[in-house]
């Protein structure tokens, strides 16, 4: 079926439940979500509600118990693996609470990574690489080793790295939960610039309403839905 131009994602009659040795928690029932090309979007709730098990499905991270992930017209969980991983390292950037950058290596090193995995030009994707930590504000730090940077400009290398290859979607899970509060207004701040400025998606779990409120629509999961967030004025 073709999808409308502004649609980039669609879940479509997705289930997921999370089962454990003692407890089975069903997050998603059959429910259907639509994602436009350059939205932002909040994902907020109470701990639990499956709010980064959601974002994982998005991500391809994990698979729906049935159902589809659309993008674009393509069904995204009948890839093969190698195919799924490639879609992903190209078409989406995330960024976590905990920036999971390489210790050793400089700024510049972890940013590239993506590109390296993709088997770019190796001169091409550090030139990408530096001109992306000079848009997150970086570009004095670029032969630092990131034990050397402070946390806020630690989540600014993760940002620069989710965004090196210029993808679709960007997932944030809790982007700024362990920076104070100027390093947060900082981060979110830079979010909202890089939206407008590059006209990609994105897409934040978070508790921080000052975030959440920033983007252009909240959602939240309940009875195994996706629906419009209460929180929201």
């Amino acid at each position: 079926m073709d999808r409308p131009e502004s649609v980039i994602m669609s879940l479509e009659q997705v289930s997921k439940t999370f089962t454990s040795p003692t407890t089975s928690i069903e997050i998603l029932k059959h429910s259907d979500f639509t994602i436009i090309r350059g939205e932002t979007l909040a994902v907020v709730g109470a701990s639990g509600i499956g709010k980064s098990t959601l974002l994982n499905i998005i991500g391809t991270l994990d698979r729906p118990d049935e159902g589809r992930v659309m993008f674009r017209d393509h069904d995204l969980f009948s890839l093969r693996d190698d195919q799924l991983a490639a879609f992903r390292n190209e078409r989406i950037g995330f960024v976590f609470q905990f920036h999971y950058l390489l210790q050793g290596f400089t700024a510049v090193e972890n940013v590239m990574i993506p590109g390296l995995i993709a088997r770019k030009n190796k001169k091409t994707i550090e030139k990408q690489a530096a001109n992306m930590l000079e848009r997150v504000g970086l570009a004095d730090r670029y032969s630092h080793r990131v034990e050397d940077l402070s946390g806020g400009e630690q989540q600014r290398v993760a940002i620069a790295r989710a965004l090196v290859m210029k993808p679709d979607l960007l997932l944030a899970d809790e982007p700024t939960g362990n920076l104070d509060e100027k390093n947060s207004d900082s981060i979110h701040a830079l979010l909202d610039e890089l939206n407008k400025e590059l006209g990609m998606t994105v897409i934040v779990v978070t508790h921080n309403m000052k975030l959440a409120h920033m983007m252009e629509k909240m959602v939240t999961i309940h009875d195994g839905s996706i629906v419009p967030a209460f929180e929201r004025d």
